[in-house]
């Protein structure tokens, strides 16, 4: 029997876990309530259980992954470069063979991938963090589902100053109904609705990362961008980002199941040991 293929990616506020054995693949989401990497991966292979079996491979990418021991509990484990896991995974995601993978996470790391060649090209500290950090102070809650529905509730105009407010009209490619300042209308005023203002702090965010995103696959001549990271799990993130793609003619590619693509780039690489 093929031993398991186990991989763990490491993030900052999840870790994801992918494996697959003899019932085929599964995934899960962890929640990283753990100080230290090694109690972070003991936590990952305990949820695996049983169908760790004989002798597995085991994958371990993000977070301080490259200060753990060789073997943990018995377990050999095979470090794999993150943004060779992002780029690899964020692919095979989107079954493309070329594009820049934006991963965002709690932040957002920026990767040019062609086949197997994959470079840092740049990121943003501007991610899934921001929003339930900022979401904390202004809304009262950090969680994301509550998040995520008061924004597709609410207007960010109602908070963002609007380019036809600022300017009377479009701006080159902008319509007049883009925004020209983010929270801007925040300045002034008090009385705002927490739907208004979570959907003002959604479309910051996503915004952000739409745009260095363009910038960068410009820069790395690159023309498919495809979105990894449990950040798009987010419907109201989806729904801006791809409002900037119009507002530039871009197409953003969202794979199914973004946030666990990091995690499948680890098992991409544990198959690449045995070819």
């Amino acid at each position: 029997m093929e031993a398991a293929r186990i991989a763990v990616d490491i993030g900052m506020s999840n870790i994801d876990l992918v494996w697959e054995g003899p019932m085929g693949l599964r995934m899960q989401k962890l929640e990283n309530r753990f100080q230290g990497v090694q109690k972070q991966v003991q936590h990952a292979l305990a949820a695996v259980g049983d169908a760790l079996g004989i002798d597995p491979q085991i994958g371990v990418t993000g977070g301080l992954y490259r200060e753990l021991p060789e073997v943990v509990d018995g377990y050999h484990l095979h470090k794999v470069d993150e943004m060779c896991a992002l780029g690899w995974g964020g692919l095979a995601a989107a079954n493309r063979e070329a594009g820049l993978v934006v991963s965002a996470g709690t932040g957002t790391a920026m990767v040019a991938a062609r086949g197997n060649e994959v470079f840092h090209v740049t990121g943003s500290a501007v991610g899934g963090g921001t929003l339930l950090g900022l979401s904390k102070l202004i809304l009262g809650t950090a969680d994301v589902d509550e998040i995520d529905q008061l924004a597709l509730e609410g207007d960010a105009s109602g908070v963002d100053i609007m380019l036809s407010e600022a300017v009377g009209g479009q701006v080159g490619r902008l319509p007049a109904d883009a925004n020209a300042v983010n929270l801007g209308k925040l300045i002034d005023g008090e009385d705002f609705s927490r739907e208004d203002l979570a959907a003002g702090l959604v479309r910051l965010v996503a915004q952000v990362i739409a745009v260095i995103a363009i910038n960068a696959a410009d820069a790395s001549g690159l023309e498919e961008i495809i979105l990894i990271g449990h950040t798009m799990d987010l419907v109201s993130i989806q729904r801006e980002i791809m409002l900037v793609g119009d507002f530039y003619q871009r197409e953003f590619i969202m794979p199914e199941n973004p946030g666990f693509a990091t995690a499948m780039g680890v098992l991409i690489a544990l198959r690449k040991l045995q070819e």
